[in-house]
């Protein structure tokens, strides 16, 4: 299999997610999905989870892959990042 060099569509994307939301429904999780780490994270809290006990989880995977479709959740991990750099930044100049 060749490098991909081009940025998977939108529809690529979504059928991804179904794809490894129908996976954690059965308890599987996989790595290297192309999908962000609030969707993984998302994921992986499903297949952990009790079957009963998922409705709300399945509600959260979706707005975290809305996240990653609309770059918020992009954003939200940059702005923290910022954040961080300039908290250490601060702490070395006292």
């Amino acid at each position: 299999m060749g490098f991909r060099s081009d940025r998977p569509s939108q529809k690529q994307f979504r059928e991804s997610f179904h794809y490894h939301l129908q996976a954690a429904l059965t308890g599987e999780v996989r790595t290297h999905t192309g999908l962000d780490e609030d969707t993984d994270d998302a994921l992986w809290a499903i297949a952990s989870t009790a079957p009963a006990d998922r409705e709300d989880l399945v509600a959260a995977a979706y707005r975290a892959f809305a996240g990653q479709l609309d770059g918020s959740n992009a954003t939200r991990r940059q702005e923290a990042y910022q954040r961080r750099i300039e908290a250490w930044a601060q702490g070395r100049k006292t």
